[in-house]
């Protein structure tokens, strides 16, 4: 089963979307197992399992990617949208563009602390597809 969903983000950094995912897999899963991938379809973009407990968990993550990531490089030519485009294309790189999560009694078996977060990795607010594959 296939189902598209769309997520908006309204600023860079991590977008926790676990409520959202857990409540697609419950409906369709019902209490089956299987498996559930989720695909986002942007290069400027990832997905990520994380803390989800401690904020300062996510704000580390953030801090450290745009450290080694900055914007604004002049070595950069891909620039087309701004000066965060070419370093959101590594950070993409960098990190995921899929997951795989175990669906166990038709919830996604995720650990205590652990959260599917979408990853803006562009400065201002965008619409990011995902598709969602579950099989069981």
């Amino acid at each position: 089963m296939i189902i598209s969903t769309t997520i908006s983000t309204h600023r860079q950094g991590l977008h926790e979307i676990t409520r959202e995912l857990q409540a697609i897999v419950q409906k369709e899963a019902e209490s089956r197992d299987g498996l559930c991938t989720i695909f986002i379809q942007h290069t400027s973009a990832s997905l990520l399992i994380q803390e989800n407990a401690d904020p300062a968990a996510q704000f580390d993550l953030e801090q450290w990617l745009n450290r080694m990531v900055p914007s604004n490089q002049p070595q950069f030519t891909h620039t087309a949208e701004g000066p965060d485009d070419m370093p959101s294309h590594i950070k993409a790189m960098l990190t995921e563009t899929s997951l795989s999560i175990p669906v166990v009694d038709g919830r996604l078996a995720l650990g205590t602390w652990q959260g599917i977060f979408l990853w803006e990795h562009r400065t201002r607010a965008h619409q990011r597809r995902l598709v969602i594959h579950l099989s069981f």
